[in-house]
């Protein structure tokens, strides 16, 4: 059991530094909103991670194949991406710095919270190639654990156990920005990360009009068929 602790921490670890829209996300909820909203985002962002997960888990590889072959998927999560980074852009433009500062002096209610989880777990969601990534870790990992429900069960917990502490890590180190931050470097933030959104949105958009783009789920599928 701890062999396979000590085999998930580091695979969280480098899952944390993942550069995606995630990522970025989330150091522009801590720096802006603080601890607790970066933290209500990240918890959004595993919770697609465990549904995902468990769609590997339970689904095999076969799931994989669908995936392959339905390049639509992809385009559906570029799309969302892109408008989304889109508007959030044209929405930035259009609030002024005095307006920002006031906005972000409020208290952050309850509803607030569950936005920013919301909000981790559809932007984690909608990315199809996240589940192909846990699918093929799936067909790798399974079979050096025996597929022993209880060995898997533990070594996706540390997995995400480790990307959890990561990104407590993450979020701490970028809310020490907070206070050094002036309006305006927040709404520069606030537009690149628009700027990152409609990237990986379009970068989604390639993946689902290039079949090439799946080869790692491509060599996944062989590496099962071929057991």
């Amino acid at each position: 059991m701890i062999d396979d602790i000590l085999a998930a921490i580091p695979l969280g670890f480098f899952l944390s530094f993942m550069p995606g829209a995630v990522f970025f996300v989330l150091l522009e909820t801590s720096v802006v909103k603080g601890f607790r909203a970066a933290m209500a985002f990240d918890l959004g962002v595993i919770l697609a991670d465990i549904v995902f997960i468990c769609i590997a888990y339970f689904s095999s590889y076969r799931l994989i194949q669908s995936i392959k072959d339905e390049p639509a998927l992809f385009i559906f999560g570029g799309l969302i991406l892109l408008t989304y980074g889109l508007i959030s852009f044209i929405k930035q433009k259009r609030i002024s710095k005095n307006e920002l500062v006031d906005k972000e002096a409020k208290a952050i209610n309850k509803r607030d919270y569950l936005g920013l989880f919301v909000k981790g777990f559809l932007l984690n969601f909608i990315n199809v190639g996240v589940l192909g990534f846990w699918l093929a870790i799936i067909i790798t990992i399974g079979p050096q654990l025996d597929m022993d429900q209880g060995r898997i069960l533990i070594f996706f917990s540390s997995v995400l156990g480790g990307y959890l502490l990561t990104d407590i890590g993450k979020i701490v180190l970028a809310k020490q920005l907070r206070n050094k931050l002036t309006a305006a470097n927040i709404l520069k933030i606030k537009k690149v990360i628009s700027i990152i959104l409609m990237i990986f949105g379009i970068a989604l958009l390639i993946q689902g009009w290039s079949p090439s783009d799946g080869e790692f789920v491509n060599s996944a599928i062989k590496t099962l068929e071929s057991k």
